[in-house]
């Protein structure tokens, strides 16, 4: 038979609201009372029932989390430094993986927060703001993560690549190459269109030809990788950056299928986007643009407990720097 409240208030010789507010820490309770209950607790192996808390404070203690392809590390490493943040400060962390899809982002939007988590971090795969908006009910805490929109009033945690991107290729430049193509991601992200957006304020800067022939798209998944890559080899390329870690994490191998070897035949920009050691043997060959992934996990905790403890306080919006370390430096 499951032990109750007040299987617990019967051994501890006290009242079920006691023993409620002891363990909720919702009004104060002497020194010894508590030491009563908690030894009853102990005694009896009571489980307090999370849902009938809820029911009564109106917190399920629960963080929803939306993210776009769970089986990229990326994402992976974010979830484990978001979760181990809420797990400190006493929240569970609910993954909805949407594999870049639109209409799967929307059936998880609708089943979160119709009641099953207290607050949102998502890394929205939508076209618009106004598109995830309409989902979302008003007031919802909401965190964006990694991808954020042009118009948002909802706390963001990103990351900015803008200036570790045009040094790679002004450094590119200076080494002589000339046509120097980009893999990007899904064309709709923020995330994407910065990195092209520094490319080819790059380019222009440095006197390179500007071919939208150089640049090409994947869809953030590991096969669209060498479709991309046989693109800009077929086009003449000299240097390549692929500006998404799955898909760089792809590069190395399959350039390796083909014999070409980074520097010596292909100058390469990796991005990583985790702490891996598979780039480890080609580090002397390759420039590696670093995103930092745990702190973004962190702070996408951090704000969105924020979020729910002061849901009037100024939206804000942080922004991280990648780290731009060129070919032969050490210290991945």
């Amino acid at each position: 038979m499951k032990v109750t409240i007040s299987d617990v208030a019967r051994l501890a010789g006290v009242s079920t609201a006691t023993v409620s507010h002891t363990i909720n820490s919702t009004r104060y309770v002497s020194g010894e009372t508590k030491e009563r209950v908690y030894q009853a607790i102990r005694q009896l192996g009571y489980t307090p029932d999370a849902s009938a808390r809820s029911f009564r404070t109106g917190k399920k203690k629960t963080i929803g989390f939306i993210v776009p392809d769970i089986s990229n590390k990326f994402f992976g490493t974010i979830i484990e430094s978001a979760e181990n943040y809420l797990s400190a400060q006493g929240y569970h962390l609910i993954i909805a993986n949407t594999k870049e899809n639109m209409e799967r982002e929307e059936t998880n939007l609708r089943l979160l927060t119709a009641g099953l988590v207290d607050g949102l971090l998502i890394a929205s795969t939508m076209d618009s703001f106004a598109q995830l908006e309409r989902l979302l009910p008003a007031g919802f805490p909401v965190v964006l993560v990694d991808r954020t929109f042009g118009s948002q009033k909802y706390s963001s945690v990103s990351v900015s690549n803008f200036q570790p991107i045009y040094r790679s290729v002004c450094r590119l430049a200076g080494r002589g190459k000339r046509r120097i193509g980009i893999v990007g991601g899904l064309p709709r992200l923020s995330t994407t269109k910065e990195r092209i957006a520094a490319y080819q304020a790059a380019m222009a800067d440095c006197g390179l030809p500007q071919e939208e022939a150089l640049i090409v798209y994947g869809d953030s998944m590991e096969n669209s990788a060498p479709p991309c890559l046989d693109q800009l080899l077929e086009r003449g390329c000299d240097a390549i950056l692929v500006c998404q870690g799955l898909m760089a994490s792809v590069t190395i191998a399959y350039l390796r299928g083909k014999d070409i070897q980074p520097r010596r035949d292909l100058e390469l920009v990796s991005f990583v986007d985790y702490d891996t050691r598979a780039y480890e043997f080609y580090y002397d060959q390759v420039d590696r643009i670093i995103q930092p992934v745990e702190e973004l996990g962190e702070i996408a905790g951090e704000q969105i407990l924020l979020r729910l403890e002061k849901p009037d306080a100024p939206v804000v919006e942080r922004v991280l720097t990648s780290e731009y370390r060129p070919c032969g430096e050490e210290g991945a």
